[in-house]
C-alpha cells in the first residue's frame, strides 16, 4: 500500500473511533452521575475507561513477549467493562433522565453491588494499569534488525564457480605405483649369510601434461594429505643392515670385556656392549670364558 492509501486508512479509523467514543461517552457519563460523580467528574469518566483502551492498544503494537500479553489483557478487560456499562445504560431508562436513585444501577441488590463496584474501580485501575503500560513502553528496547547480506547469491555462485571440483584439469591425477612382489622373509641362523634382497626397480616419474585449455585464472590446488603410519613396517620392506661376522663380534666382545672379572662376564652385559641378539651374546660369553680358562691352564 502506498503512502496516500495509508493516510486515508488511518484517517478513516480515527473518525470511526471518535464517533464510537462519542456514543459510549453518553452512556458512561450517565453511569458516573448515578454512582455519585459531579458534573466535571462525570464528563471526564468516559476518558478514563475508553482512553485507557486506546493506550493499551498502542502498547500492544509496541511491546513484545509477556509485556504484550499484559497489554492485551488490559485492553480486553476494559473493553468488556465498557460493554457491560453501556449495556446497563440501555436496560435502565431511568439513567437517561438522571431520575434513578443515587447508587442504584439495578433492582436486584447483588447485581447492583457488582455494577457499582465495577464502575467505581475502573478509575483506580486506569491509574495503575496506565502507569504500568507507559513505563513498559518507555523502557522497551526493540531488538536490532539483522542487516541482510547483499549479493548473497552472487557470492555463493562465485565460490561455486571457483571450486577445484569443477576444474578437473587444474591438478594432475596422482601417479599410481605398480606393486612389486617382494621375497618372503627367510629365517637366517647364526653364522649363515643372508640372501640378498631382490632389487626394486625405480619408478619413473609420470610426466605432467601442460594445461592449455584451462582459463587463465588463479585457482588454489589441493594436495592430498600425507597418509600416516598404519602399522609396523614388514621386515621385507626394511633396508638391509650390515651383518657382522662372528669374528668381528668376538673381537668387539673381547675389547668390551677386557679387564672385567669372570663373574661379571654375563650374556646380558655382552648383549648390551656388543648390541647383538641374546643367542649371540650367550655364545660370545661362553667363548670368552673358555678362552680365559684355557689361558689360565696354559704353562
Amino acid at each position: 500500500m502506498n503512502r496516500t492509501g495509508r493516510i486515508l486508512l488511518v484517517t478513516a479509523l480515527v473518525a470511526v473511533v471518535a464517533m464510537a467514543f462519542r456514543v459510549s461517552w453518553n452512556a458512561l457519563r450517565d453511569i458516573a452521575n448515578a454512582i455519585g460523580a459531579d458534573h466535571t467528574a462525570a464528563t471526564l469518566y468516559p476518558f478514563v475507561v475508553d482512553g485507557l483502551m486506546a493506550l493499551a492498544l498502542v502498547a500492544t503494537l509496541v511491546l513484545i513477549g509477556r509485556d504484550r500479553t499484559f497489554a492485551l489483557r488490559v485492553l480486553g478487560t476494559y473493553t468488556l467493562a465498557s460493554l457491560v456499562l453501556n449495556y446497563v445504560h440501555g436496560l435502565v431508562p431511568a439513567l437517561h433522565g438522571a431520575t434513578v436513585d443515587w447508587g442504584r444501577l439495578a433492582d436486584w441488590d447483588p447485581a447492583n453491588w457488582a455494577l457499582v463496584l465495577l464502575a467505581t474501580s475502573l478509575p483506580v485501575g486506569s491509574i495503575y494499569f496506565g502507569s504500568d503500560l507507559v513505563a513498559k513502553v518507555l523502557h522497551h528496547r526493540p531488538e536490532p534488525i539483522p542487516t541482510p547480506v547483499t549479493n548473497a547469491e552472487e557470492s555463493t555462485e562465485t565460490i561455486r564457480n571457483r571450486s577445484t571440483a569443477d576444474l578437473p584439469e587444474s591438478t594432475p591425477a596422482p601417479a599410481v605405483a605398480n606393486p612389486v612382489r617382494m621375497p618372503d622373509p627367510i629365517a637366517v641362523g647364526f653364522l649363515k649369510s643372508a640372501l640378498p634382497l631382490k632389487p626394486v626397480p625405480a619408478i619413473a616419474p609420470t610426466p605432467v601434461k601442460p594445461i592449455g585449455s584451462t582459463p587463465k585464472s588463479t585457482v588454489a590446488a589441493t594436495s592430498p594429505r600425507p597418509r600416516g603410519a598404519t602399522g609396523r613396517v614388514p621386515e621385507a620392506a626394511r633396508s638391509p643392515r650390515p651383518k657382522r661376522t662372528p669374528a668381528q663380534l668376538l673381537d668387539e666382545a673381547r675389547t668390551a670385556m677386557t679387564g672385567l672379572p669372570d663373574g661379571k662376564v654375563t650374556a646380558e652385559g655382552t648383549r648390551r656392549e656388543v648390541h647383538t641378539s641374546p643367542a649371540n651374546a650367550r655364545m660370545l660369553r661362553d667363548t670368552l670364558l673358555t678362552e680365559r680358562a684355557a689361558a689360565v691352564g696354559a704353562p
